[in-house]
Parts: C-alpha cells; structure tokens; sequence
C-alpha cells in the first residue's frame, strides 16, 4: 500500500511542482525533497514501482503457499534474488535518505520496515532448506540465526533508528525540547 501511495504522490507532483505530498510534515519528515531527487528513479522511473511490483509478488507467493502450494526451488532461488536486490536497494536509499537528501519519507520508511523482514525470512527459509546439504557447522548457525530471528531483526531496526537518531538529533532535539 505504501508503494502505491508513494507512486500516487510522486505523480501529483509530476503534474504540479507546486503540489506538496501528504506526506511531507515537516524539514525532516518530508517526501517532497527525497521524490525531487535523483534517488526516486534510481532506474529511469518511479521507484515505488518496484514496490508495487515487488510486493505483489511477495503477496502472491504468500497466499499460494497458504493454499498449500509447494513451490519449485528455482522459484525461491528467483525469490532469494529478487529480495536480496531489494534489500541492498532499501539500504543504498536509506543512506541517500539521511546523508545526501537530509530528509525522511514516512511512506519510504514503512516500505524499508516491510522490506527487510521479507528479506530475512525468505533468506531463513531458503538456508533452512538448504542446510540438510551443508555441513554441521553451518547447519548449526541456520538454526541458531532461525532461533534467534526476531532478535535479529530488532537489532537490525535498532541500529537504522540510531542512524537516524544520530542524523537528525539536533531537530528532534530542539522540536522536543
């Protein structure tokens, strides 16, 4: 949902450069200066795109799986891909986000908090399936990394907060105090 807002907006302003995004409530919380950048067509086009795309495709594979289907490994090879692609992608926007725009979009950050865990749980399912073929010890990290997945992931969106926090401490500083 977050992807198609975010490809609405993007194409309000694309009509109107005096259109200000529902998004954009403040120096920091703001939409207008990250969809004004270079970053948001990263490949020549709108890159909520991907994200509707992508998505779908997440969506998709759920709701197979949840009607019992048994999905070939060239399809999670495809999967582990695709996600990994859009992990490194979140992640390259996440920095252009604090330390070259300077601004953060709450619409971009909902698909980052999406993205990633789709990212580890696809990888989780993938090396669990894989690790009948590997030997003992790596066995043994999948399902220590499985054991351990939510800590995992905490600690993953603990460190991006503190990116954040860091970047824009002096106006979350100053805006609260």
């Amino acid at each position: 949902m977050a992807s198609f807002v975010l490809a609405v907006e993007k194409y309000a302003l694309l009509a109107d450069p005096e259109y200000v995004p529902t998004c954009s409530l403040n120096p920091v919380l703001s939409c207008g200066p990250i969809m004004a950048s270079p970053q948001a067509e990263a490949f020549g086009f709108p890159n909520p795109l991907l994200g509707i795309a992508g998505f779908a495709v997440v969506a998709a594979t759920g709701a197979a799986l949840l009607a019992g289907a048994r999905l070939a490994g060239w399809y999670w090879a495809g999967l582990q891909l695709g996600v990994t692609a859009g992990v490194i992608f979140v992640h390259w926007l996440i920095f252009s986000s604090l330390y070259r725009i300077g601004a953060l979009c709450p619409y971009c950050m909902v698909v980052w908090a999406v993205t990633i865990p789709v990212f580890w749980y696809v990888s989780l399912r993938n090396a669990t399936a894989a690790s009948g073929r590997w030997r003992p010890a790596a066995a043994r990290t999948v399902h220590g990394a499985r054991s351990l997945h939510g800590v995992v992931l905490t600690l993953w969106f603990l460190l991006i907060a503190a990116a954040i926090l860091q970047r824009f401490w002096l106006f979350w500083s100053t805006s609260l105090g």
